[in-house]
């Protein structure tokens, strides 16, 4: 009888960053609609939600009182302050994701993506940039929920964001959604086929086998 191996693969961590506008949030919702196989961690934030945002869905949104206490106590990955607002990331549930095999996607700015790479390394680090900054613009413009000043802002933050680009393994240029799309399926597909210690076990299997 011809002896198989079922080695089941352990998850990745895909970090996905870039500026406000750039377009991240609905590459990773594209993601999910084509692979199933695909966890999008959601964050916690003190943010106000938009009217287009769900809870438990977009994001955990909670008082800063409860966001400071899940620092104290350990419970996020990862966490920033950013205009003025907290992010993170719930730390357990994207360990006991991994744990089963699944692809963990976490979203997150340029700060809390830093903090990742110190403590997983090993993670898959993915740079998403808008074609240009009129672009940009326009993008962040065409939300209505921004002031004229704050638009700038933003501006000059992605300026200070993109600046980081050279740590990060992958970078998609997203002029065109579904492009976009395709190249980080591309580059989920291409970890996959890396020589990993789970097909290094198969081999040995196979040398056993023999």
């Amino acid at each position: 009888m011809q002896a198989e191996y079922n080695v089941r693969d352990k998850g990745r961590l895909f970090v996905i960053s870039g500026p406000s506008g750039a377009g991240k949030g609905t590459i990773c919702q594209a993601l999910l609609q084509k692979r199933k196989d695909i966890e999008l961690s959601i964050s916690m934030t003190t943010r106000k939600p938009r009217s287009t945002e769900t809870e438990g869905v977009n994001y955990y949104f909670v008082s800063e009182e409860d966001f400071l206490a899940g620092i104290e106590n350990g419970d996020l990955l990862e966490y920033a302050k950013v205009y003025g607002n907290y992010y993170g990331t719930p730390k357990q549930k994207v360990l006991d994701k991994l744990a089963e095999g699944k692809d963990v996607i976490l979203e997150i700015d340029i700060q809390g993506a830093m903090k990742i790479r110190q403590a997983y390394p090993e993670a898959i680090y993915i740079f998403i940039l808008p074609p240009s900054m009129s672009e940009l613009r326009k993008r962040i413009t065409g939300r209505g929920t921004e002031t004229e000043s704050a638009i700038n802002m933003r501006l000059n933050e992605a300026l200070s964001e993109i600046a980081y680009i050279d740590k990060y393994d992958y970078c998609v240029v997203n002029s065109d959604l579904n492009e976009a799309v395709s190249r980080v399926l591309s580059i989920i597909t291409t970890e996959h086929c890396r020589v990993s210690e789970c097909i290094l076990c198969m081999i040995k299997n196979y040398e056993e086998e023999l």
